[in-house]
């Protein structure tokens, strides 16, 4: 009957399972897990980046599977979409009676805790190999301030800004005074262009902030930058820090948000429409910035260009990775495939010491 057919179907389906794992520890392939989700409402993006990263990665190399971060849970997906929860106490999971290990951790999580250094420290704790940057770098970089801050003493240049606190008073007027109008309220730990606003009147500095501070105990108030804008993506690859390419950024809205970002309201051209002299300029920044934070695995970082000087926003550890993402089409127009990028990023953590 159709009670006695479910369940076989359910023991072929576990017997399956086991016998993958089975053949994964016989064949010798590492096991890489391809971490997405996130706690942001990033999590959306990060789903479409981990996905085109657990298609692309070499399957003659690795055995490759899905691990789904959330706040409510963290868990394996089967390839006939079943659940197993995650072990946080080592980070594995058990399937169907059968403990699987992964070797590395390819972390693509976008914002909170992937890309603020929650997810690393913890890794690191357990003596948990992952790709990109160590904690240190995330957390930081996560921080605009405390980036550009650091970054100034290497000579690079930002745009004027000010820091308020939540709670803080906020002297609108000396806001405007000091700064100018247009200027740009942001959020100070946020990815995804998510809670910014520009600002061109005074009477809408309230509304900004509202919509700041829904995304961060902390803001940042900075000067317009009346310039090109490019986004420029740096990764180690083979020993060497290499610039992917340069992309101009022309938003059919305001500025670059996440609508510009992630649902076509953006014009992206690679390479930007730039001269040689300051495409190097760029570059050279770009690659600074990059060695003199210790960056290591994606980046992508914001500059307005203005009279050829370039003036760093913000920089990205785990920038968009969907198919419609920079990155990806940067790396294909500099001849990279997606699948040489991951499994560089895969054999770079593999090398790592375990902490």
């Amino acid at each position: 009957d159709s009670s006695t057919s479910r369940g076989l179907g359910d023991v072929y389906k576990r017997q399956i399972i086991k016998f993958a794992l089975i053949d994964e520890k016989i064949m010798g392939k590492k096991n890489v897990a391809v971490v997405m989700g996130g706690y942001s409402d990033e999590y959306v993006v990060s789903l479409k980046s981990g996905q085109l990263i657990y298609e692309s990665l070499d399957r003659e190399k690795y055995n490759v599977y899905k691990v789904i971060i959330l706040k409510d849970e963290w868990y394996f997906q089967s390839e006939n979409n079943e659940k197993f929860p995650i072990n946080k106490a080592d980070f594995s999971v058990e399937a169907n009676g059968e403990k699987l290990n992964f070797d590395v951790c390819f972390n693509i999580i976008h914002g909170k805790p992937g890309e603020n250094g929650e997810l690393q420290a913890y890794w690191d704790t357990i003596g948990q190999k992952y790709t990109g940057c160590d904690f240190y770098q995330s957390a930081l970089t996560f921080n605009k301030k405390d980036t550009l801050a650091v970054l100034s003493k290497y000579g690079i240049l930002s745009a004027k800004s000010i820091y308020i606190r939540k709670g803080e008073t906020i002297d609108k007027q000396k806001i405007v005074d000091e700064l100018g109008l247009p200027c740009f309220v942001k959020p100070n730990q946020s990815g995804s262009s998510l809670g910014i606003s520009k600002v061109k009147d005074i009477s809408d500095l309230d509304h900004a902030f509202e919509l700041a501070f829904a995304e961060d105990d902390e803001v940042l108030i900075e000067s317009f930058l009346d310039g090109m804008e490019v986004s420029v993506g740096v990764v180690d690859f083979e020993g060497e820090t290499i610039v992917l390419g340069i992309t101009e950024i022309v938003p059919t809205k305001e500025f670059f948000d996440y609508e510009a970002k992630y649902e076509g309201a953006s014009e992206e051209i690679t390479p930007a429409r730039i001269d040689d002299e300051t495409k190097h300029r760029v570059e050279e920044i770009a690659k600074r910035a990059y060695n003199s934070l210790g960056m290591s695995g994606f980046s992508r970082s914001e500059y307005i260009i203005m009279n050829g000087t370039p003036y760093m926003l913000e920089m990205n550890t785990n920038p968009g990775f969907s198919p419609a993402s920079i990155l990806p089409q940067q790396a294909k127009i500099y001849g990279i495939s997606i699948k040489d990028l991951c499994g560089n990023e895969v054999e770079k953590a593999l090398a790592k010491n375990k902490k």
